[in-house]
């Protein structure tokens, strides 16, 4: 099994780091007790349900926590590998998230919690020492720790940005999962046509009307580069999904003809892109 064991200052980034790794496939443990580790991971093995974990392991499990040297030699003597990611930051960085998040600190239980940070690094001074990596989030965006732990684990950078393209009507109410929302409401309505009134745009009669339209045409085109442009921007930011929702008046003829068109064309990008009409 391919083992990391995640500990670290409170404070330090061990949440978003754990948001990373269950990205890359691995099952996370939030505050395992150090001395169940080895019996957890005979029943994986058993199970044969994964092939990497991660164990998150700190201060918050008081005594439990006080067992991490034994669990780690029980790993040792049974020769299962692992390796330790140690995250830390500087005393006013995590004064500062501390204060932004009003959340009480483990080991500041009367409210200093500069002694509680210095307490608890003394304390955990052994297992950074220990560690295999020891990272240093201070100056760190989110995206930029989980660039760092790639790069720690030897995880190639993998572009999987997903677009979602969806069709929708304005009289239902917009989407709440939209990023992007899009009206095509001043395009050419096939609902007035008698002959496309009741057909949707997933007719091709319908699309040839709708697409026959030079502003139709300029649009696709237009959203299409839009969007290209800014994949690299989102995945900078951490970002690695869009969800663009593409409305008309009742969400049948021409918001379906138009997220058809520009997931078509963006699939002539290079872009994987799913469609969905949520009203037709």
């Amino acid at each position: 099994m391919d083992l990391i064991i995640v500990t670290g200052l409170s404070g330090a980034g061990k949440s978003q780091a754990v948001h990373c790794l269950e990205d890359l496939g691995y099952y996370c443990v939030d505050n395992m007790p150090p001395r169940l580790m080895k019996t957890f991971i005979k029943l994986a093995e058993d199970k044969g349900t994964f092939g990497k974990a991660a164990f998150v392991m700190d201060i918050r499990g008081g005594q439990f926590f006080d067992d991490l040297d034994d669990g780690l030699l029980e790993l040792d003597e049974s020769g299962i590998p692992y390796r330790m990611i140690f995250l830390e930051a500087s005393t006013e960085v995590i004064l500062r998230r501390y204060k932004e998040t009003r959340r009480a600190h483990p080991m500041a239980p009367d409210g200093d919690i500069r002694a509680g940070i210095e307490r608890e690094r003394e304390k955990l001074e052994m297992f950074r020492k220990m560690a295999d990596t020891v990272i240093d989030t201070s100056s760190l965006k989110t995206a930029e720790l989980h660039k760092v732990l790639k790069r720690v684990l030897g995880v190639e950078e993998v572009d999987s940005f997903t677009l979602n393209v969806m069709s929708f009507g304005f009289k239902n109410g917009v989407p709440q999962e939209a990023d992007w929302v899009l009206d095509v409401r001043f395009l050419p309505n096939p609902f007035y046509v008698p002959s496309l009134k009741d057909l949707t745009g997933r007719n091709k009669k319908v699309r040839d009307y709708v697409l026959s339209s030079p502003e139709a045409e300029k649009f696709a085109g237009r959203v299409t580069g839009l969007v290209m442009d800014l994949i690299p921007s989102y995945i900078r930011e951490g970002k690695y999904s869009l969800t663009i929702a593409v409305g008309c008046t009742g969400g049948r003829h021409r918001s379906v003809v138009m997220a058809k068109e520009i997931a078509r064309r963006l699939e002539e990008n290079g872009r994987h892109a799913t469609v969905k009409h949520r009203d037709s």
